[in-house]
């Protein structure tokens, strides 16, 4: 059903076309969990040097552990707490070059050196939030900013 695409040099290019398979991956289907475990499948199959990528969501005032693609993770974060309860509380988009550099990271895997979140707003209220973490210092750039919020825009739209 789904083939490997090969994508060109223009990262911006990659997450238009990235944002469109999750659009028609999505479309039809309203249930969240399984919206969100294929939108991280195809994070996961799309971003290279990551070694975990997954969604947090909003209950009773802290984010709990949603799909993802990696290896197990801390279950619950409350809100200021980390990179994803930074995220959450600020409702902005956190790079972080160097995890270790981060006051108050959580480290729920030891080879994580970078990391990107990306909150989850619909009509003003916060969801979760997109957690994506690499092994490689300084992975994440603008452009990765850019094309995340950009995929999470159309994931809202199935959500």
């Amino acid at each position: 059903m789904f083939t490997k695409t090969n994508y060109s040099q223009d990262l911006s290019a990659n997450y238009t076309m990235l944002s469109k398979q999750l659009d028609a991956l999505l479309t039809g289907e309203k249930n969240i969990i399984a919206n969100l475990s294929n939108a991280s499948a195809l994070l996961n199959q799309f971003l290279d040097q990551i070694n975990w990528v997954g969604f947090y969501l909003m209950e009773d005032n802290e984010l709990v552990l949603g799909p993802f693609q990696g290896l197990p993770a801390c279950v619950r974060i409350p809100l200021a707490k980390g990179v994803c309860g930074s995220a959450a509380s600020t409702k902005e988009t956190v790079i972080v070059p160097d995890v270790h550099a981060f006051p108050g990271h959580i480290a729920c895997d030891a080879a994580s050196q970078s990391e990107i979140v990306v909150p989850i707003v619909k009509d003003g209220v916060l969801l979760g939030v997109l957690d994506i973490d690499s092994p490689i210092k300084e992975r994440f750039s603008e452009q990765d900013k850019e094309g995340l919020e950009q995929f999470i825009q159309v994931l809202i739209a199935h959500i």
